[in-house]
C-alpha cells in the first residue's frame, strides 16, 4: 500500500487548492487559518497544554497550514514535536501559492518551504520539530515509534477518503496515544466518532466551524 504519488490539485478562485484525487478542498473556502485555530488548537485545548516535548501528530499534511498555527502559538523556550503522515505530498510551489492567503502563516513559512523544495520532510519551523511521513498511514502509522499528547485528524472527508478513516488506522491512531491524549477533526461523522470510542476514547461532538455545525474531539481514558 506505499505510495509515492504526488497531490494532484486544481484551483477554486485562484486561491483554494482542491484535491482531484478525493474531489475535496485542502481547508475553508472561509478562513482555512480561522478553521485550523477553531478545530485543531482549540478542539485539542491548545496552546494551554503545550510544553518542551509535547508531541502532536497528523493524518493528512496538505499545505502544512496546521503545523504552521501551531507554531505561532509556541515560542519555546522547549521545542515541541510535530509529526505528520502524509500520502500524497504537494510541490513546494503549490504550497508556496497555497499558504499566499495567510498571512501570519506564510510570514513564518520560508524555512519550511526551502527544506521541502529540497526534499527534506524532517525540519524545524520556529520552536517546533517538525517530521512528514511519506506514504500510506495505513502502513507507516503502525510502523512509527512514538506516541503523540495530541491529534490533528485532518484527511480529506470521510465519504471521499474512506481509507483513512477505517477502524484498523483509527485504533493506531488510539494505540499511539498517550494516557490523557486528545484529538480534535471537523468531522461529525457517526461512524468515525463510533470508531475512535471504540479504540479508547472520550468522544465529544462539539460546535464546528463557520457553516459546519459539529465537530468532534475526544480524550483518552
Amino acid at each position: 500500500m506505499t505510495n509515492n504519488q504526488t497531490a494532484r490539485i486544481e484551483w477554486r478562485d485562484g486561491a483554494i487548492p482542491v484535491s482531484t484525487q478525493f474531489d475535496d478542498p485542502y481547508f475553508s473556502n472561509a478562513s482555512g487559518l480561522e478553521e485550523t485555530r477553531h478545530v485543531f488548537l482549540a478542539g485539542n485545548d491548545l496552546p494551554a497544554r503545550l510544553a518542551g516535548g509535547f508531541q502532536v501528530a497528523e493524518l493528512g499534511f496538505g499545505t502544512g497550514l496546521n503545523m504552521l498555527a501551531l507554531a505561532l502559538i509556541w515560542q519555546g523556550p522547549e521545542p515541541i514535536r510535530f509529526t505528520s503522515f502524509e500520502a500524497y505530498p504537494m510541490t513546494a510551489p503549490d504550497i508556496a501559492k497555497s499558504l499566499q492567503s495567510f498571512d501570519a502563516a506564510h510570514a513564518i513559512a520560508q524555512p519550511f518551504l526551502e527544506a521541502w523544495a529540497q526534499g527534506a520532510r524532517s525540519f524545524r519551523v520556529g520552536c517546533v520539530d517538525v517530521d512528514v511521513i511519506i506514504g500510506d498511514a495505513r502502513d507507516t502509522l503502525p510502523a512509527w515509534d512514538r506516541h503523540a499528547n495530541a491529534w490533528f485528524l485532518d484527511g480529506f472527508s470521510p465519504a471521499k477518503n474512506p481509507q483513512l478513516w477505517g477502524d484498523a488506522l483509527m485504533a493506531e491512531v488510539g494505540r499511539h496515544t498517550v494516557q490523557g491524549g486528545t484529538f480534535a477533526t471537523y468531522t461529525a461523522a457517526g461512524h468515525v466518532r463510533q470508531k475512535l470510542t471504540a479504540t479508547g476514547f472520550d468522544v465529544t461532538r462539539v460546535s464546528g466551524f463557520g457553516r459546519k455545525r459539529h465537530m468532534s474531539i475526544g480524550t483518552k481514558t
